[in-house]
This record gives structure tokens, C-alpha cells and sequence, in this order.
């Protein structure tokens, strides 16, 4: 019988439990992008608490992107080495850590917010590259891992959808060409750095002309394929659409049962559940062995200890979705070290 505590393997990685934590926002770093007290004890706390996995808050690839607002980046000249101070904290509790790449617009010159169509090879090759450059300085600064964002409205998402994806060059038209573009990416990295590969993806985008589930599953295995190492399964919108009262409401779960039949490497369900027997229930009637969680974290880095102590517990996430719409690290509802 699978308990969310159990201690599991992850491809090459060992992790103390089934529970990987996703970050988006970064609202606690300075504005010249650093990394501050707040954020190191934020992860400490979260690493020391059971966590399995711990993926970071987003990391914008581009400076003048949407994200850049609300995220931290990449772009300044102490990032290695603060990378390798917040990777080598987390490391103390053996807790292997992702760093999380997206970005929404692609920006040239005068140019903004470029359609997918209108993407010349050129561009494609600095994308590329920059995503090449970006893996390269997390696996500097003792990254575990990275996983690459082509879900929800993310730019790699929209490039490898039919909806969106119009082009009648080889990056456009079958499955194959579409995801050409992170295929090759993928190659570079796995050549040129140590780090595991996680895709983050959408099972379907909810639209006519777009992707349904049978095509996400050939992608997830074209992506196993040519050398992704794991995989998590989320939907295009936001989170609100992920506040469910019990797992049967969650489509998502059967999306990504689905296509856990379909590959052989570690899959992750993405959100969706807020107490210990939601998720030991997900864990013990589906082929599920992993599961996400944000929210419950904004709320209480360290929630996760007070489960292992109760053995039923529930988030004091109360769903509110402040943290996301207002685009923050932290909880509006009450400091996150007070319960109810």
C-alpha cells in the first residue's frame, strides 16, 4: 500500500517522500534580482519538512518577458553563487531541487510579443541557445535538475499546440516538427550538463483547434524518447481551476493516469489536492506515485511536518487564489506561521 510518505526513487534521484513542491511567483528577492533571507529560509523550512521534490519558483528567461515582474531571474552577476548557497541548504535534508524555466513573450528589438507564425529559424536558434545557456547556470549553481515550462500559457506551449502553431516550415505541422524546437534542446542538454530533465505540460488545452490527450500522450513519449527524464501533468489555466472539494472532481487525475500507461519514466500529477488522505487515496486507486502542490506551501513551508505528527492532515490553504492573481511568494490571508 503507497503512503505519500514513502521513501521512493525518481528516476536516478532518491526522494524522502511522494510530495513534489512547485513554485511560481517570487516576490521576496530584491530588485536587482537577488535572493534574500526571507527566500533561503522559506526553502530550508521547506526542504526539513518531508518534501520529496522541491521545484523552484519560476526563473524568467527573458528580462523584458511578462514574468520578469514577478519572478526571479537569471540575468544578474550573483546568480551562480547564490544559486549554489539556496542549492546546497536544501541539499543538507538530501532533497533534490529543480530550477523552473518559462517564459510567456518572445520580444526582438522594436518587436514584442512575437506570434508563434511569425518566429524566424534565427529566432529559434537564440531561444535555443538561451535555454541551452540558462540550464547550463543552474547546473553551475548544484541544481538537481530543470524543468523546462511547456504548459499552461507559456511560450513553448503555445509553439508546440496546433492552435497556435501554424507553420509550414519543419517546425510546424505533425506532432513531431512541433516539438522539434524542445527536442533539440533537449539533446544539447542532456550532452552538456547533469541535470534531469522535467517537462511540465499541459494533458489538453480545452479548445477546438488544440491539443486533446491522445496527442499530449504522444508527445509525452516522443519527450521520453529523445531523453526527458520525467514529466508533470498540469492544465492551460490557472489554479482556481484546481480547487476541487475530492479527487473526483479532478479530471486531471484520469489525464494523467492515462498517460502514466503510456511511458516508463516518473510522471508527476500536477495539483489538485490539499489533505494526506486525499492525496494516500489518489496514491492507492490510481498508477499515480507522485503528486504537486503550490498553494499549500505559500501558506506553510512546512505544513508537511505537522501531516507526518497527525497522519490526516489538511491544508490551511483555504483557496482563496490570492497569491496567485496578486503574484506573491506568500499567504494575504494570515502570516503562514499562525494556524487557525
Amino acid at each position: 500500500m503507497k503512503d505519500l510518505f514513502d521513501f521512493v526513487e525518481f528516476g536516478d534521484l532518491k526522494l524522502n517522500s511522494r510530495i513534489v513542491r512547485t513554485g511560481l511567483w517570487e516576490s521576496q528577492r530584491e530588485k536587482t534580482g537577488n535572493m534574500t533571507p526571507e527566500i533561503y529560509d522559506r526553502y530550508e523550512n521547506m526542504a526539513a519538512s518531508g518534501v520529496g521534490l522541491i521545484i523552484s519558483e519560476v526563473y524568467s528567461l527573458y528580462p523584458r518577458d511578462v514574468f520578469s515582474k514577478y519572478t526571479n531571474t537569471i540575468h544578474y552577476n550573483r546568480f551562480v553563487r547564490e544559486a549554489r548557497d539556496l542549492t546546497d541548504l536544501v541539499h543538507v535534508y538530501d532533497v533534490p531541487i529543480f530550477a523552473q524555466l518559462g517564459f510567456v513573450q518572445f520580444n526582438k528589438r522594436t518587436e514584442q510579443n512575437i506570434p508563434i507564425d511569425d518566429v524566424t529559424i534565427e529566432d529559434i536558434r537564440k531561444i535555443q541557445t538561451d535555454i541551452i545557456m540558462a540550464a547550463q547556470k543552474f547546473d553551475y549553481g548544484g541544481f538537481d535538475g530543470i524543468q523546462l515550462g511547456l504548459g499552461n500559457y507559456y511560450f513553448l506551449a503555445r509553439f508546440i499546440n496546433p492552435n497556435f502553431n501554424h507553420r509550414k516550415d519543419r517546425y510546424g505541422g505533425s506532432t513531431l516538427n512541433r516539438l522539434k524546437i524542445v527536442l533539440e534542446i533537449i539533446k544539447v542538454i542532456k550532452e552538456t550538463t547533469n541535470l534531469h530533465i522535467n517537462c511540465r505540460l499541459n494533458a489538453y488545452d480545452g479548445t477546438n483547434m488544440g491539443m486533446e490527450l491522445s496527442e499530449t500522450i504522444e508527445i509525452c513519449q516522443l519527450l521520453e524518447k529523445y531523453g526527458a527524464d520525467s514529466l508533470q501533468i498540469t492544465r492551460p489555466r490557472s489554479p482556481q481551476f484546481f480547487t476541487q472539494e475530492n479527487k473526483d472532481k479532478n479530471p486531471l487525475i484520469e489525464a494523467t493516469n492515462e498517460i502514466i500507461k503510456n511511458v516508463s519514466i516518473p510522471v508527476i500529477l500536477g495539483g489538485g489536492a490539499n489533505s494526506q488522505n486525499q492525496i494516500n487515496e489518489i496514491l492507492n486507486e490510481t498508477e499515480i506515485d507522485f503528486i504537486s502542490m503550490q498553494r499549500p506551501f505559500v501558506k506553510d513551508p512546512s505544513f508537511l511536518v505537522d501531516w507526518q505528527l497527525e497522519g490526516d492532515g489538511v491544508s490551511h490553504c483555504i483557496t482563496c487564489n490570492n497569491c496567485y492573481w496578486k503574484k506573491t511568494s506568500t499567504c494575504h490571508i494570515r502570516p503562514c506561521n499562525i494556524k487557525p
